[in-house]
């Protein structure tokens, strides 16, 4: 099947094209990009570092993840809603993660308001996965690929309603591809 989005590997697996042929990259993307996720504690990690990803490659998260793991206490939610502006200062130090004060300040308030939408809605993936679209999109080309969506729009109009930062609609696109809330794989791809 041959076509501008896919890769076909050196064992003949066929592949998205964007994760290249990086270890880390083709791991994400067989492992976990596209997998449906209802845990709560994976999908405000991801979002965060979505969020974190905005204007740089998701690559460059991807190898910092860790960093940022341990540097916001495993993502637990009440925990990092609980930071105050020493963790602020102290984070900005820390060479492991991306050091910028908007992003970090964005956290530990999404953090809080994770917290709250939990409560109202009974669980961020119970509330998440109601943008999930009625139908996945077919990509067979590059040129298919979309940054947003009108799920993707809406998910992001709503956290901004209720306080959320650094959740604009491609952010958001980004996290329901990675999260499974959309199957993004090309067609012709093994993980499809």
């Amino acid at each position: 099947m041959p076509t501008d989005a896919l890769i076909r590997s050196t064992e003949g697996i066929h592949r998205c094209w964007w994760c290249g042929n990086d270890e880390a990259y083709v791991r994400y993307h067989d492992q976990e990009w596209g997998i449906p996720v209802h845990d709560d504690a994976r999908l405000f990690e991801k979002l965060c570092l979505e969020g974190f990803q905005a204007g740089l490659s998701w690559l460059t998260i991807l190898r910092k993840r860790d960093s940022f793991r341990e540097a916001f206490s495993d993502f637990d939610i009440e925990r990092v809603a609980r930071f105050s502006s020493s963790d602020v200062d102290r984070l900005l130090e820390n060479a492991g993660i991306v050091r910028h004060r908007g992003k970090i300040e964005s956290t530990i308030n999404n953090a809080a308001r994770a917290i709250a939408l939990a409560e109202e809605q009974g669980s961020l993936a119970d509330y998440f996965w109601k943008f999930e679209p009625k139908k996945s999109p077919k990509i067979r080309c590059r040129a298919d690929v979309v940054a947003t969506t009108p799920e993707s729009v809406s998910l992001s109009k709503d956290l901004k309603r209720q306080g959320w930062s650094f959740v604009g609609p491609t952010t958001c696109y980004a996290f329901m591809q990675s999260m499974g809330i959309v199957n993004d794989h090309v067609v012709g791809c093994k993980f499809r």
